[in-house]
């Protein structure tokens, strides 16, 4: 049955040609133009860390106090003060301290230019909290954060650089002038977005890569490598960082937290912590405010420092308009279309079919053009992501990509919002009254 719809379907599209072809390239232009849309929007509002991102949690305790709060929250960065207490504490499975530095990279190859290079200041959970993948080598054991080891991590872009791809493990270079020694090299590894240390570089570099370079968080101190935009109040104490032992325990916020948390009760447990940490600094009269602390897990993280730029949740916005308004284009086309067949559908009814089975002949009729709409979305769709870098920076277009539930998605809906547009004529054609056609169509 199903398939005798169908052929009366194309021997449909076959009787009113141009027609047809008008709602199809209606059909088309609409849905891809909103998929080269949900393709920006996704990649740049998608998990980087599927399946672990309610594992992962930013904590925030307010150091600053409510005259300095925004919106009642904590800032978004810890003191070192802060930082180093929670790394201490060791309430969460792993925790890890992160903040971005600026390196002069040299190669004990004297042949080998010297080169600038940006990472991060890390501990030794980091690697495994994010899952970071190794060619070579791996991280560094927590022990060697203990004793301020001069143990670096490079990624793989840098070792082909240095190394010429060779496996460096053990290897030696200069960071500032001091002698490290590589502990690995990193595979490809690009989270998009760059969630780890977007507190500290801002929601800027979101759609950047990962760094080239990752050393201990203690070796960085010990070095006074600081981050690029410390928030530092004029009320924080110290804030000029050539007085580092001053500045290093005042109340600068310059470093990122992450926790790893794999049960509810676990998180629970830890915004307790964070609690009381504030008021314990409270009773020692750091604080004179009431605690405020903030957890907030990876994605919601994402959602507070806003990581997708404006453009992308506009465009979004602007081409759903668009397809309402071919939706609404479609809905006249296929209400014409089915009324000019109302002798055909009298016929039927005198006939004995059943309303049913008239609002399943038009429906599979509207999906069957919605298909061929969606294939020529795909063909739309794609060119339209291959010319996107015209529309959006560079980053963000680099990260958009086709992909097998990308053309899927793109016919479905373009078979669903067919199907949609055509409820209403459908409806119509099926309530005439099947006398009255055979009466006026002798």
């Amino acid at each position: 049955m199903w398939g005798y719809y169908v052929a009366l379907a194309l021997r449909s599209c076959r009787r009113s040609k141009a027609l047809t072809a008008l709602v199809v390239a209606l059909l088309a232009l609409g849905v891809s133009a909103c998929m080269v849309s949900y393709a920006v929007f996704r990649a740049t509002t998608s998990d980087p860390m599927p399946g672990r991102s309610s594992q992962l949690f930013a904590p925030q305790i307010d150091n600053a106090g409510p005259a300095h709060a925004i919106d009642g929250e904590p800032p978004e960065m810890l003191s070192y003060i802060d930082a180093v207490a929670l790394l201490k504490a060791a309430k969460a499975k792993r925790q890890a301290l992160v903040y971005s530095t600026r390196w002069g990279v040299e190669s004990n190859d004297p042949s080998i230019p010297a080169l600038a290079a940006i990472g991060d200041a890390v501990t030794a959970d980091f690697f495994p909290m994010f899952a970071v993948p190794f060619r070579f080598g791996g991280g560094w054991a927590p022990n060697d954060d203990e004793r301020h080891a001069s143990m670096v991590v490079i990624s793989r872009a840098l070792n082909d650089k240095l190394f010429g791809g060779r496996n460096s493990v053990g290897q030696g270079l200069r960071l500032d002038g001091k002698a490290f020694q590589i502990a690995g090299v990193l595979d490809d590894w690009k989270p998009r977005p760059r969630f780890f240390d977007m507190a500290t570089l801002g929601g800027s570099s979101a759609l950047d890569d990962a760094g080239d370079v990752f050393i201990p968080f203690t070796r960085a101190t010990d070095m006074k490598k600081d981050i690029k935009f410390p928030d530092c109040r004029s009320d924080a104490g110290a804030t000029d960082p050539r007085d580092w032992d001053a500045y290093l325990h005042g109340e600068c916020d310059r470093i990122a937290a992450w926790v790893e948390l794999p049960t509810a009760a676990d998180v629970a447990g830890y915004r307790e912590y964070l609690r009381g940490y504030a008021q314990e600094q409270q009773r020692l009269g750091r604080f004179a405010w009431p605690p405020n602390v903030g957890l907030h897990d990876l994605m919601d993280w994402m959602d507070y420092l806003r990581v997708a730029p404006p453009a992308s949740s506009l465009s979004m916005l602007v081409s759903a308009s668009f397809l309402l308004i071919v939706l609404i284009n479609v809905v006249g086309l296929m209400l014409a279309r089915f009324m000019r067949r109302a002798p055909e559908i009298g016929i039927r009814r005198a006939l004995g079919a059943s309303r049913a089975s008239i609002y399943r002949q038009f429906l599979i009729e509207g999906a069957s053009i919605g298909f061929v709409g969606g294939l020529f979305g795909v063909t739309l769709t794609l060119l339209g992501l291959w010319g996107i870098g015209g529309l959006f920076e560079p980053k963000i277009a680099r990260m958009v990509h086709i992909d097998a539930s990308l053309i899927g998605l793109t016919v479905l809906l373009s078979i669903a919002a067919t199907v949609v547009a055509a409820l209403y004529p459908t409806w119509r054609a099926a309530r005439i009254a099947p006398a009255w056609q055979i009466k006026i169509n002798p």
